[in-house]
């Protein structure tokens, strides 16, 4: 007597994909949920664990970007000041930036008073080295961002795989799919844990990792703007220049950033954003002024260029401009870290964030838990009597 094989269905080879995919991809996606975790929230804790960022609204006059510059030039000699941001009720913030020779740091400095309140190495901030990891594996960024960006490639095939493995054959079976059998036994708690837990995580978790994507795949990026801008070409973010050709003898304008600032208070006194200035390093250098409605996120900053030598404002055509210039391409460009840390929607949002960085971060552990349970079944069958 011959058994009839049981023919594999398409929904056999989807199984079999999800499973080695998850296999292949497993420890990445574990990672990158349990460091999204971390971060999430991770302006909320550094308010409440370095009180040097708060500073009380007083009734003085603000000291300008170059003299704060200059105060933490002395706080940080022999390195050069990429910015100077202010913010109703924090610490300015003068930052040093630079790629080579590498170094960041953060100057908090009291806009009233000019007191140094913190000489911060962020290559010691436990959020940065946190980001490093989240982003390059801590490897050089040309190694190690291919690599944890074509996991989350992974992962999102397995959202959409998992989608189709869970959705139910019949009607009667989609009341199980919906809700976590808490009385049952441990396996098939885990099994309901990845199953269920899973479906709901999706519809968050897949918006994280498209947005992870378009930071970490210039194609994907370009992909992205080329089919919301309804086929055009994303323009990439080019350094603007002040103009020299006219004198070759030109120096370093340091009031030209406190002129412009000063334009910009008188303008809108009662302006609660926050303003980035900065600062020229040297007489090529334009003046970049950002000014931010709400410092939570970061798409809706106002971006303008200035001639240090003529304060006259230089044009920009990539998307790091003038909001009120921003295509619907632009502004869903701007909003991609914000929407990959869940800040688009405010505090919910980034709840939401948590809990599906989370759950991707578990989905690995009880995959490879129900994929364990499986292979022994396999090798142990039961016996006929």
């Amino acid at each position: 007597m011959f058994v009839k094989k049981k023919k594999k269905t398409l929904k056999y080879w989807i199984g079999q994909i999800h499973l080695w995919l998850g296999l292949i991809s497993g420890l990445f996606v574990c990672f990158l949920g349990i460091t999204g975790c971390i971060l999430a929230f991770e302006k909320e804790i550094e308010n409440v664990t370095q009180p040097y960022r708060k500073l009380e609204i007083q009734n003085k006059a603000l000291l300008s970007p170059t003299q704060l510059k200059n105060i933490a030039d002395k706080a940080l000699p022999n390195k050069h000041a990429h910015s100077v941001t202010y913010q109703p009720g924090k610490a300015t913030q003068v930052v040093y930036y630079n790629f080579d020779p590498e170094y960041y740091y953060i100057v908090f400095v009291n806009q009233y008073t000019g007191e140094v309140l913190k000489v911060k190495n962020m290559s010691d901030d436990f959020f940065r080295i946190v980001i490093m990891g989240h982003y390059y594996l801590w490897l050089p960024p040309e190694i190690g961002q291919p690599i944890l960006t074509s996991a989350t490639l992974i992962f999102v095939l397995l959202l959409i795989s998992g989608l189709v493995l869970w959705w139910p054959k019949t009607k009667a079976a989609s009341k199980q799919r919906f809700s976590i059998k808490w009385n049952a036994k441990w396996k098939r708690l885990n099994y309901d844990f990845h199953n269920i837990l899973g479906f709901y995580m999706t519809w968050v978790a897949i918006f994280i990792a498209l947005t992870g994507m378009v930071m970490g795949f210039q194609w994907f990026a370009k992909s992205v703007y080329f089919t919301t801008s309804g086929g055009k070409s994303l323009t990439q973010f080019t350094e603007t220049f002040s103009d020299t050709t006219s004198n070759t003898n030109l120096k370093i304008n340091a009031s030209a950033a406190d002129k412009i600032w000063q334009s910009y208070l008188k303008s809108d006194p009662d302006f609660e954003g926050s303003i980035d200035v900065h600062v020229p390093e040297n007489e090529k250098a334009s003046i970049e002024i950002a000014k931010n409605p709400d410092p939570e996120t970061y798409w809706k900053a106002d971006y303008r260029y200035y001639d240090q030598h003529t304060l006259k404002e230089l044009e920009v055509k990539h998307v790091f401009g003038k909001i009120k210039n921003a295509t619907v391409a632009d502004k869903i460009y701007r909003m991609n870290y914000d929407i990959h840390v869940g800040a688009i929607l405010g505090l919910p949002g980034k709840i939401l964030a948590f809990f599906a960085s989370l759950i991707a971060a578990s989905l690995p552990i009880t995959g490879f838990i129900i994929w364990l349970g499986r292979k022994k079944k396999k090798k142990n069958p039961a016996v006929a009597i």
